[in-house]
């Protein structure tokens, strides 16, 4: 393991009516950062189906956690699952931990 790399999660309650809701009951988004660069190197959603997990790893790896702004306009741009609020919350608290930890509190 790189010693710059930090491990991220967040989560959010699923709307009803869906799978993922049934299996977990919120979403999980956990993420491996670069504290250097901010730079996100691996993602893994807990979504119900295999293409929902790939999409949103695809969606994020390479993407910087620090460009919040960026990130909600990607995410609400392609992904248009019944999760994507959740989604969107959870990246949002993988932005202030990772903010934190680099001293600016957000």
């Amino acid at each position: 393991m790189d010693k710059n790399q930090v491990f991220l999660t967040g989560y959010a309650k699923l709307p009803e009516g869906i799978t993922a809701r049934e299996l977990y009951g919120v979403v999980a988004l956990a993420m491996t950062v670069d504290k250097s660069t901010g730079e996100i190197l691996d993602v893994e959603p807990t979504l119900s189906t295999y293409l929902g997990r790939t999409f949103v790893k695809e969606l994020l790896v390479g993407e910087k956690i620090s460009d919040l702004n960026h990130l909600e306009i990607k995410v609400k741009k392609h992904y248009f699952g019944s999760a994507k609020k959740a989604i969107l919350t959870t990246i949002k608290m993988c932005h202030k931990s990772f903010s934190k930890i680099n001293g600016k509190l957000v």
